[in-house]
């Protein structure tokens, strides 16, 4: 790791060191605060009880739309605003996250989150469905496409994960990821932060994230620090980055269904190369590149991003229509 990355992470460790620990929060606590009136829980096969709504029109195309890393469905719901008056739009908290609760021993992983995906839209009987991923809910969403293309009309990528462009010659170093990241690539920062008060790295890396610092609010810092603090969160998503998959070009080129890929120019979190990287190799892909925009356009330009959204569904009834 380069001296500079050590030395970042090393004063964001002792940051959160002088913070001090935080205890789990109970999930009823979660609950009572962050469940509201659509939510819904349901224990699947695999013993994973998953937090999820059903918004829109009950009986529209289903939208399915999945989160990133650290969050929850909750950075979805500018998208169900704006896309619920069409579509049946179905949102979930994936293992680890949010409110849904998974079974002792639980191991999180790209194909468990794709499990769940498969089996939470198969018990709402969803049939042929959009999915739509952010960031490493893009990767599950890219992996369930490898694996179920039957089930999908299409795909949205949005500052999904995916194959790291090569570096151009000359080109000037990408200024690196939050702290947080970097603090938990290193086996030290990850013994730490499983007790440590996530706040003093949520924070900061939640406003080099979304850009626009303005949404960065108490509340929503309060939203990611304190789901963060579920019972055993912690151990559980620092385990599952203890070894961080590479992903393969050769994988995502696999993928058959119409794709849309979203990136922000602004992104330091994926870096915007990768968005570039999946419009290339996925055959027939869309790629949208917002030059404003962060890690997450869905929530930093919703009324845009919710329109080229739109404006792609659309295009798969004519697709459809043409047989093509």
């Amino acid at each position: 790791m380069p001296l500079r990355t050590l030395a970042v992470a090393a004063a964001a460790l002792f940051a959160a060191t002088l913070a001090g620990c935080a205890r789990d929060i109970p999930y009823e606590t979660l609950k009572a605060k962050y469940a509201n009136p659509t939510s819904k829980f349901v224990t699947l096969e695999n013993g994973v009880s998953v937090h999820y709504r059903d918004q829109g029109q009950a009986n529209g195309p289903p939208l399915v739309l999945v989160h990133g890393f650290a969050a929850n469905l909750d950075t979805w719901e500018p998208w169900v605003a704006r896309l619920g008056d069409t579509y049946r739009v179905v949102t979930l908290d994936l293992p680890a996250h949010g409110l849904t609760m998974t079974p002792p021993g639980y191991r999180i992983s790209t194909a468990g989150q794709v499990e769940v995906i498969d089996q939470l839209t198969r018990r709402l009987d969803l049939g042929p469905f959009v999915l739509a991923g952010n960031s490493m809910g893009g990767g599950a969403s890219w992996n369930f496409a490898l694996s179920h293309p039957d089930r999908l009309r299409g795909l949205i990528l949005v500052a999904s994960v995916g194959p790291r462009p090569e570096a151009e010659p000359g080109a000037e170093p990408r200024e690196g990821p939050p702290a947080v990241f970097r603090v938990m690539a290193n086996p030290v920062g990850r013994a730490a932060l499983r007790t440590l008060d996530p706040r003093p790295l949520a924070e900061p890396g939640l406003r080099r994230a979304y850009v626009d610092e303005t949404l960065v609010t108490p509340a929503l810092v309060d939203r990611y620090v304190e789901l963060a603090l579920a019972p055993g969160r912690r151990e559980m998503i620092l385990a599952g980055r203890e070894r961080p998959n590479r992903v393969s070009p050769d994988a995502v080129a696999g993928v058959s269904v119409p794709t849309l890929v979203m990136q922000g120019e602004k992104d330091v979190v994926v870096p915007p190369g990768v968005g570039r990287r999946l419009g290339e190799l996925i055959p027939g892909a869309r790629l949208i590149l917002y030059p404003e925009a962060g890690h997450v356009p869905m929530e930093q330009i919703p009324d845009r991003s919710a329109a080229d959204a739109r404006a792609f569904i659309e295009s798969l009834q004519t697709l459809k229509s043409s047989g093509k």
